[in-house]
Parts: C-alpha cells; sequence; structure tokens
C-alpha cells in the first residue's frame, strides 16, 4: 500500500494524489498538518528517504526564515522543529514499504512502482 503524506493547499500535493488516482493506485491519504508526525516517524521517514533532516525542511517558508534561518542545528533540532512547525515539512512524500520519495515532481512516484 502507497501511503502519500498529503497537503491538499498544496498545488504539488494534489499533482501526485492525482497521479496516484489516475494509475489507479491503492494508496492511503494521511493529512500531515492534521496528523503530526512523532520524532520517531521522521526519522523512519528520512531513512526511507536516505536523507538528512536537513533536506526535508522548507527553507523559503516564512517561519524558517523568520526563527531559524543561519543557526547551526543539529539533526535532532530540525527534526524537533519540523514537529513543532509541521508546514515546513516538504510535500508531498509518498512511501511505499521501505522506500519513500518526495513527489516533486508527482513523476518521482513512479521510482516506488
Amino acid at each position: 500500500m502507497i501511503e502519500i503524506y498529503h497537503n491538499p493547499r498544496c498545488r504539488k500535493s494534489r499533482e501526485a494524489l492525482q497521479l496516484l488516482e489516475q494509475k489507479e493506485i491503492e494508496h492511503r491519504v494521511i493529512f500531515y498538518l492534521d496528523q503530526p508526525f512523532t520524532a520517531k516517524e521522521l526519522k523512519v521517514l528520512l531513512n526511507k528517504l536516505d536523507v538528512k533532516a536537513d533536506a526535508l525542511i522548507r527553507k523559503n517558508e516564512a517561519v524558517w526564515k523568520e526563527q531559524f534561518k543561519g543557526k547551526s542545528l543539529s539533526e535532532d533540532e530540525l527534526i524537533a522543529v519540523m514537529i513543532q512547525h509541521p508546514k515546513l515539512i516538504e510535500r508531498p512524500v509518498v512511501i511505499k514499504g521501505n522506500q519513500a520519495v518526495i513527489a516533486r515532481p508527482a513523476e518521482n512516484i513512479l521510482k516506488l512502482l
């Protein structure tokens, strides 16, 4: 089963969801702004993506620029920032088993199939 961490207000996230629906791929939508990640879940996700926390943060968001830009934060501190401000998490993230991709562009999902 494919899981998509989705923000319906994000165009790229809507495009990824549309791709899953068009290809009739069974999936489960997780509204991560309503169901925030735990630190453990984020660590597992980062492992599946094979990236450091820094790579999953949207650095153009106002909250990042105003509160965190230029600060030297550890991996655990970056994870805590994403938990506190889930809109900083890059989206959409699509997971299948032990693999995950950031679906920007949506076609990145095809790497999981």
